[in-house]
This record gives structure tokens, C-alpha cells and sequence, in this order.
């Protein structure tokens, strides 16, 4: 493996992956975290720990970019850099972080 420069390009690919992993935890899609917790499925509670992991996931990157000067507010729309920027995953966020639920956009992630 090799080591990959840490540059603003590196920053937002991973931003970019964070922030498809938070949609489709959103989507209750399968993500990474369904094969860490197979047995997870089976609870409840699954599904909300599931997007609070990949929410804090997201914030956390975007934390990094914030401090290192890097502009990670392309990578969302005007309302989503909102309720990133109030840190909370509130059901406004779990509600309307897509535009419009019925896109194309939205069913095909």
C-alpha cells in the first residue's frame, strides 16, 4: 500500500465517501458498517446507530477540512452545509437532507 499524499484533493475524496456512506445509511442501504455488525440487523436501534456512526463520520472530516482551510462546502447544497454546520442530526436532517425524496438522484444512490 502505498502512502498518499494528505492534499485537499485527498480530503474531499474522502469527504465525497463520507457523505455517500451518510446518504445511504440515510436510504437504510447497505454500507460498510452492515458487515462490521451483521448481528446489528436484528435490533431496532440498528438503523439509527447506523446513520449516528456515519453522521459522525462525515462531521468529523468535515472538522479536518474547516481547520485546514480546505472549501468542503462544494461537496453539498446550500440547506445540507446548514445542517452540517449545526452539527445536530436532528429529524430536519434525517427528513429533508435530500432536496427532493422522489429525485432520480436520490433513488439511484
Amino acid at each position: 500500500m502505498s502512502k498518499e499524499p494528505i492534499t485537499e484533493e485527498f480530503f474531499i475524496n474522502k469527504l465525497a465517501a463520507a457523505k455517500v456512506h451518510f446518504e445511504r445509511a440515510l436510504d437504510c442501504k447497505h454500507t460498510e458498517f452492515d458487515d462490521l455488525y451483521p448481528y446489528m440487523i436484528e435490533h431496532p436501534q440498528f438503523f439509527w446507530y447506523k446513520r449516528y456512526v456515519a453522521w459522525s463520520e462525515l462531521l468529523t472530516i468535515v472538522n479536518l477540512c474547516q481547520e485546514l482551510d480546505f472549501n468542503w462546502e462544494s461537496q453539498f447544497s446550500g440547506h445540507q452545509v446548514e445542517y452540517v454546520n449545526e452539527r445536530v442530526m436532528s429529524a430536519k436532517v434525517l427528513d429533508y437532507w435530500f432536496e427532493k425524496n422522489d429525485s432520480k438522484e436520490h433513488a439511484q444512490r
